[in-house]
């Protein structure tokens, strides 16, 4: 890999697919590569794999996997991967599906096949927005944690003195 192929590696944010279907994954890599760090994943098992090893901001799965649903997939990473964006798309319209990916996954956005690839890139942008928001926010909080235990302190020292 050479110094500009590392630096966008760097600077794009890591996306993870999440399909059965080779076909799908190399179409959803072949449109987005450009715009994101592009990972793919045959199956969940694999998914898992890049989970631990790469820095992702965002995970769209397939719904209708053989050994399992994206809406399993997703429920299982609440505990162990919050912080990625979830994304379910799908190539069917079943309403309990979208009720069970917001319930049970926690997913940002439910998508339809087939997808459009500037809808595809806006929703993912929108996704790491949120990632980024979420990412900042739990920084200030545990600023702010620092600097009121700090306050106490003084308060307390005052008191005492």
């Amino acid at each position: 890999m050479d110094r500009a192929e590392l630096d966008n590696k760097t600077t794009k944010a890591g996306v993870l697919y999440v399909d059965d279907e080779q076909n799908n994954l190399v179409s959803f890599k072949a449109a987005l590569r450009r715009e994101f760090n592009v990972y793919t994943a045959i199956g969940a098992e694999q998914a898992e794999q890049y989970l631990t090893q790469e820095d992702l901001k965002v995970i769209i799965s397939d719904q209708r996997m053989p050994d399992e649903t994206g809406v399993e997939f997703f429920s299982r990473l609440k505990d162990s991967h919050q912080e990625p964006i979830r994304i379910l798309l799908t190539g069917y319209s079943d309403m309990q599906s979208v009720v069970d990916a917001i319930n049970k996954g926690e997913v940002y956005r439910y998508l339809t096949k087939p997808w459009d690839a500037s809808d595809m890139i806006s929703t993912i942008k929108q996704a790491i927005e949120i990632y980024d928001l979420r990412k900042e926010n739990k920084r200030l909080m545990a600023e702010l944690k620092r600097v009121n235990g700090q306050l106490e302190f003084y308060l307390r020292q005052k008191l005492l003195s």
